[in-house]
């Protein structure tokens, strides 16, 4: 995908720098949320048996729950511990043609998911054994790790604790 450059990209950056000064409030000032925090979040499979072994065998996100969906007669509806009491969800839909992945408005970009220092070394190390593809510490991002499942859903491996980005505490 190219990028913008030139005037182009200082419009963009001002509009940027517009939207930070109408919206974005000190923490001190901000309102709570209005909501307990995300359940989960549902994607679609290929294969409901690969997306378990990448998940649960490779990544060690245990299968917490597998169910019939109750919108799609047939199709398996499935969850993954990610931790915090979070829930990462899978749906297959049998019999029906899904076209892969493609990076398009209302797409995931990437879920990134906090990783301990430890972790995060064992996880580089299952990745390189694998032979698996990813992005960061090459491109001088030394916290994150960027690749794709085996539906193309984009994972971010970070390491970094919950509420804090690009090392700044962001939420309380």
């Amino acid at each position: 995908m190219p990028q913008p450059e030139g005037e182009e990209l200082e419009r963009i950056r001002a509009r940027r720098a517009e939207l930070r000064e109408k919206y974005l409030r000190p923490r001190e000032g901000r309102a709570p949320t209005t909501v307990q925090g995300v359940h989960h979040l549902a994607l679609i499979c290929k294969d409901t048996e690969e997306t378990i072994k990448f998940y649960q065998e490779f990544l060690g996100f245990p299968l917490v729950e597998l169910v019939e969906n109750r919108d799609y007669k047939g199709s398996n509806h499935f969850f993954f511990d990610i931790g915090n009491k979070n829930l990462l969800g899978f749906f297959d839909f049998p019999g029906h043609d899904h076209p892969d992945w493609m990076e398009t408005i209302g797409g995931v970009q990437h879920l990134a998911i906090s990783i301990s220092a430890e972790q995060f070394d064992a996880a580089k190390k299952k990745l390189d054994a694998a032979g698996l593809d990813y992005l960061g510490p090459d491109r001088g991002v030394y916290d994150s790790m960027y690749f794709r499942d085996p539906n193309g859903v984009g994972l971010e491996l970070y390491r970094e604790e919950l509420g804090i980005f690009d090392g700044r505490q962001i939420l309380d």
